[in-house]
């Protein structure tokens, strides 16, 4: 069964909707805020996994944090992976389709539901507090609150998408440490062979 949602204004959730149009209506302002959104939009994901790959080079507990880097790179694909799945139950159209958002960049052929670039960061971002990093994990949090909220900003989402992508990439996160145990012969490979 496919759900439907957010084709018509009436069936949105009133405060999805004044938010995502409190966030989305400050595009158009300024050029230097629409810029730094789109160029966060676009590049914000790459650089956080860029951000991860470097801690790889840690000084101190160096396989306690390349176990952290591998988990967190497997959170990030289980997220996605959740998505694919509940993409096929719900068929949201994007913002800017209904007519809720002024675009930015160029338009999503998928649906809207939830959001893969909040999924992602947020992934990482929880893999770091599960790890008990706190100020890998503050730093990263940001990151991806950034990232998140240029997604609704850009008219690519609405606010609900990138909360529901965040909790899919927490969720990938908490879930992904009862797999991926630290110092079992399969993490000791990885860790060593990467």
């Amino acid at each position: 069964m496919l759900i439907r949602g957010c084709e018509s204004k009436t069936t949105q959730n009133d405060l999805d909707l004044a938010v995502t149009k409190l966030i989305n209506g400050i595009a158009g302002q300024t050029l230097f805020l629409d810029t730094a959104m789109i160029w966060v939009s676009a590049a914000g994901i790459p650089l956080l996994v860029l951000a991860v790959a470097c801690q790889w080079w840690a000084r101190q507990d160096r396989q306690g944090a390349r176990h952290v880097l591998v988990q967190a790179g497997l959170a990030f694909f289980l997220g996605l992976g959740f998505n694919q799945i509940i993409m096929i139950f719900v068929d949201r159209v994007r913002p800017y389709a209904a007519g809720i958002s002024d675009l930015l960049i160029a338009p999503s052929a998928d649906p809207s539901f939830p959001s893969d670039h909040a999924t992602a960061a947020f992934a990482i971002a929880v893999t770091f507090a599960v790890s008990n990093m706190p100020k890998r994990a503050f730093w990263f949090g940001l990151a991806a609150l950034t990232v998140a909220i240029s997604r609704v900003y850009v008219g690519t989402h609405y606010a609900s998408d990138v909360l529901g992508g965040a909790l899919t990439g927490a969720f990938a996160a908490v879930l992904l440490p009862s797999f991926h145990v630290r110092g079992t012969r399969v993490d000791r490979f990885i860790t060593g062979f990467l």
